[in-house]
């Protein structure tokens, strides 16, 4: 099980949902927003609801943008992005305007278009099937295809990245899971995803 455990908390995540799973896992996660807590994490995970553009701006605010680069791309920790949090790994973002995120994940993200979706709404809300790679780390011991959560109006997709995808259709393939060597990101909720999200969290923990 994974020791100094953060969530981030840049006040736009659903921290307290997260939190709570891993309780149930039996972890004792900490929230901060303490960009040297944040740096000096052992495991990451960046939870997220609102917009891209938002988002961004308060991990800059709080220097947490930095913080999460010297953890995860010089100190190799592990790090989870959830949904925006997710989103938030790649070079771009559309919401909003263009903007620069994180940079962990090579690639944009963008809304889903008309044309793609057909009779389909926006945002893609509920259960819905994902296709995880045969040797995924954080999809060990769940079926594949398996049903998780979903809230989200925008996507990345999947462009020939380095690393293990997941794979969900909603009018068009998008990145629903990614996890590349410290790298592990999901654009569902893990946390109220039932037993599927759960073992997904116990596998993420044990990585």
């Amino acid at each position: 099980m994974a020791d100094k455990v953060i969530i981030v908390d840049y006040g736009m995540g659903n921290m307290w949902s997260v939190f709570s799973a891993l309780r149930f896992l039996g972890c004792s996660p900490v929230i901060s927003s303490d960009a040297d807590q944040v740096a000096a994490a052992d495991t990451l995970i960046l939870p997220g609801v609102g917009s891209f553009r938002k988002a961004m701006e308060a991990l800059e605010m709080h220097g947490l943008d930095q913080a999460l680069r010297e953890a995860v791309l010089v100190r190799k920790r592990k790090i989870l992005g959830i949904c925006l949090g997710m989103q938030l790994f790649a070079e771009y973002g559309q919401e909003d305007g263009d903007h620069r995120g994180l940079g962990f994940i090579s690639g944009s993200v963008e809304r889903f278009a008309r044309d793609e979706l057909g009779a389909l709404k926006v945002p893609h809300v509920g259960f819905n099937h994902v296709r995880s790679s045969p040797d995924s780390v954080l999809f060990n011991g769940i079926a594949s295809p398996s049903d998780f959560y979903f809230v989200h109006s925008y996507r990345l997709l999947n462009s020939g990245l380095p690393g293990k995808p997941g794979l969900c259709h909603y009018g068009i393939e998008f990145l629903s899971a990614y996890e590349y060597e410290n790298i592990f990101a999901t654009q569902f909720h893990p946390e109220k995803s039932q037993t599927n999200g759960l073992k997904l969290l116990n596998n993420f923990l044990a990585a």
